[in-house]
């Protein structure tokens, strides 16, 4: 009798302290700070993306949104007012739990940027979801990145939207569906007296199928600054190929741009990436 009294005794020890140790862990989850998140996204941007002043939790707080050159830059320009987050894990009966992530900012956004992360099958695969968006950004706060935007100190208003787009992960692949579309509006530069040099745009589309790669297209909407190009994912990096030239009314006032943004030959400039 006394021990099987014992052994109850220990079974209920067992179970109080595996209780208090998942107590605490979830205690840990739910107060994670601010401060947290922070740390992850300076980590996971080389410090080119900083949330600075992080007041709340992981699961709902806001701070700066700083862009910066990376470590050991002077480099930085913070985004007006503050960033504001929302996370939650929804499970909704599946075998993997979803992860939800809104972002908000007053100053540039009219509707909140949903994003949710989900493992699926076959083992390895992860989806990146994001809800239809738009919404309008200060072209100047690319400066803080560090060369060559500090160099270019563009000017106008970026506006992205988003339709109807996933981002698939496995292994070593990554595959786009839907679309995200990149208009940079009125843009002018301190490397030319002519303002504004035009409105361009970049979209970026992708397939179904992981053997087909996201492809990027540049193109001019308007203006005096002729940009235009093509590039494609091979793996994780990207390869574009275009060139930017003037219109001839206009030809003298962009010189110095376009030394600077690719490799003159003649009245064109030829731009490369990867």
């Amino acid at each position: 009798m006394a021990t099987l009294r014992s052994s109850h005794i220990q079974r209920n020890w067992s179970w109080a302290i595996w209780g208090a140790v998942l107590g605490g862990v979830l205690a840990v989850l739910v107060h994670l700070p601010a401060q947290w998140l922070a740390q992850v996204v300076s980590r996971a941007t080389q410090e080119q993306v900083q949330l600075q002043e992080a007041q709340g939790s992981f699961w709902q707080g806001s701070g700066k949104l700083v862009l910066t050159g990376g470590e050991g830059s002077r480099d930085a320009l913070a985004l007006p007012g503050r960033l504001y987050w929302q996370t939650n894990l929804a499970f909704n009966g599946v075998q993997w739990p979803q992860f939800n992530l809104n972002l908000n900012a007053a100053c540039c956004m009219t509707q909140t940027l949903n994003l949710s992360v989900q493992a699926a099958e076959p083992v390895g695969l992860w989806q990146l979801q994001i809800n239809d968006h738009r919404s309008q950004w200060p072209a100047h706060l690319l400066s803080g990145l560090g060369a060559p935007w500090n160099t270019l100190q563009p000017e106008g208003n970026l506006v992205l939207e988003t339709k109807q787009l996933r981002v698939h992960f496995q292994n070593s692949k990554t595959w786009l569906q839907g679309g995200l579309t990149l208009t940079a509006e009125n843009m002018s530069s301190k490397l030319s007296t002519l303002q504004p040099m035009g409105t361009y745009q970049i979209q970026l589309g992708g397939s179904s199928s992981p053997n087909d790669m996201p492809s990027l297209t540049l193109s001019t909407q308007s203006g005096s600054l002729l940009l235009s190009g093509q590039g494609q994912w091979q793996g994780s990096r990207l390869q574009f190929r275009g060139e930017a030239s003037a219109v001839p009314e206009h030809a003298e006032a962009l010189s110095n741009l376009l030394n600077i943004i690719g490799r003159r030959q003649g009245a064109r400039s030829l731009l490369s990436l990867g």
